[in-house]
């Protein structure tokens, strides 16, 4: 066989393989974030954060499940995600119209910047070049993870979105290792928002801890995994918080930390009901 006919049958069966890897990290996807249940379970969860009315986001939409609890909580929804692929499906899961999706993520600055996707996982497709390459090295659980293609996507800040969209009483973020270079992008204190933590990578954690602290007086909970209920009753410190990830975040997987500004409502209340109903 001539060696052009061998390149292009080796890249046929590439682009097959990679269409294959891609089904099954969606059908992952779809099991993991939309099986039955789940959306109550997260409309629980972010019950004492959003009120009808309240603006809020989700920074790395990815397939769209928090969005739709958010907008079942009556608020106004800015959604992001700069992956095609996944932008049509949060479309065919997530149809309320009132919903704004924008194809683009958010960071530091506004401008372009490369995203590194990984077609067999794109939950953890990522623009964090370094937590990338340095990923695997620290988490076993990402030492199979290909990042096999590259697209030039449009970047926001949370800034730029406060001042079109308004104040979000909620702003969630997971966009694998790029969160702090995100909240690097909001210069005024927010009541409420999330950030994804993973094992191998807390030092990021730091930084968003650090970050908010210059922004105002927060506390903070954690949400291990997937899970929809708070880890502690009582919310924790900076300080407090700082020695947690500095000890290894009980040598969790992964997970969200969420930041409450101190005045906020829910800290002034009772939050057991909030810690240990939402199962």
């Amino acid at each position: 066989m001539p060696d052009k006919e061998v390149q292009g049958t080796r890249l046929m069966r590439r682009m097959a393989l990679q269409r294959l890897r891609s089904a099954g990290g969606l059908a992952r996807s779809l099991f993991i974030y939309w099986r039955p249940g789940r959306q109550r379970g997260l409309q629980r969860l972010y019950q004492p954060f959003i009120q009808p009315g309240a603006v809020a986001f989700d920074i790395g939409a990815h397939l769209g499940d928090r969005s739709a609890a958010f907008h079942a909580l009556g608020a106004k929804v800015i959604a992001l995600e700069p992956q095609p692929d996944l932008v049509k499906w949060f479309k065919r899961l997530v149809r309320p119209k009132s919903i704004t999706l924008l194809p683009m993520a958010a960071g530091p600055t506004e401008g372009f910047a490369d995203i590194a996707i990984s077609p067999g996982n794109p939950t953890l497709s990522t623009l964090a070049t370094e937590w990338r390459e340095q990923i695997g090295e620290r988490n076993s659980g990402f030492s199979q993870v290909r990042w096999e293609q590259r697209l030039r996507v449009p970047v926001t800040t949370l800034d730029t979105l406060i001042e079109e969209y308004g104040e979000p009483s909620f702003i969630k973020i997971d966009v694998e290792g790029f969160e702090a270079e995100v909240l690097a992008g909001l210069s005024s204190p927010v009541a409420a928002l999330s950030v994804e933590f993973v094992a191998g990578a807390l030092a990021v954690n730091h930084a968003c801890v650090n970050h908010l602290s210059r922004l105002g007086e927060y506390r903070y909970n954690v949400v291990a995994g997937e899970q929809r209920h708070f880890r502690w009753a009582e919310w924790q410190t900076p300080q407090a918080m700082t020695e947690w990830l500095s000890a290894g975040a009980d040598e969790l997987a992964s997970g969200d930390l969420y930041a409450c500004r101190s005045d906020h409502q829910l800290l002034q209340n009772n939050v057991h009901n909030t810690i240990h109903n939402n199962v």
